[in-house]
Formats: structure tokens, sequence, C-alpha cells
């Protein structure tokens, strides 16, 4: 498995993966406080740290599903997310509500894809 890099490997999961050119990480608030653009805030200031230390950037993402436990805050996710992302990188991108996230104060988690190098 020399071919795949993991970083922050922990028994259940790393913070990042490296295989073929492709990082891919998941990310969650910091914590369960706040709203929902409080929360997608700080989750993104998170990935985009995990992301340059992986060799990529936020302008490099191929894949981005966001997973929502309440619809309702889908604009309020899209209006940080839309100043986040520099214009002209928009990955391809799903949002799905879903029932709960591990920690029943999340509101928002990310999982994304992206490309690694120049």
């Amino acid at each position: 498995m020399s071919d795949i890099q993991r970083a922050g490997t922990t028994r259940r999961y790393s913070d990042f993966c490296i295989h073929n050119g492709v990082v891919h990480c998941v990310e969650v608030p910091p914590d369960a406080h706040g709203d929902a653009a409080t929360q997608t805030r700080a989750m993104l200031a998170s990935l985009e740290r995990l992301l340059v230390q992986a060799g990529s950037g936020k302008g490099r993402l191929l894949m981005a599903t966001l997973y929502l436990t309440d619809m309702g805050d889908y604009d309020a996710v899209n209006a940080v997310w839309d100043a986040w992302v520099p214009a002209g990188t928009a990955p391809c991108r799903a949002c799905v509500q879903v029932v709960r996230l591990a920690d029943p104060g999340w509101r928002v988690e990310v999982a994304v894809q992206a490309a690694v190098g120049a």
C-alpha cells in the first residue's frame, strides 16, 4: 500500500488520503455551536488547511458532497460555499439531506476530492 499516502491516521480514519494525484478528505465543524453558516465557515477553514497540507487547495477541488441535516440551511451554506470557492473553479457537487450526523449538533459535513500539485 505504499502508493497511498495518509496523514493524521487513527484506527478509524485519516485526515486525508492521497492516491494517483488525488487527495480525498472529509471535514466536519470543529464544534457543534452556531448556526449552519457559522459551522460551514469553520469547517471550510479547516478543510482548506488540510488541502494545503496535502499539496492541493480549494481551487483544485474536483468533487464535493455536502451533507446537511436540514435543507432549510441550503441557502446559508451555499452563501458561505460560494464566497469560499475561487471564481471559475467550482467542482462537481452534490448536496444531500441526512437524518443526523455523528455529533447531533453538527448541521453540515463535507467530503471532497481534489487534484494534488500545481
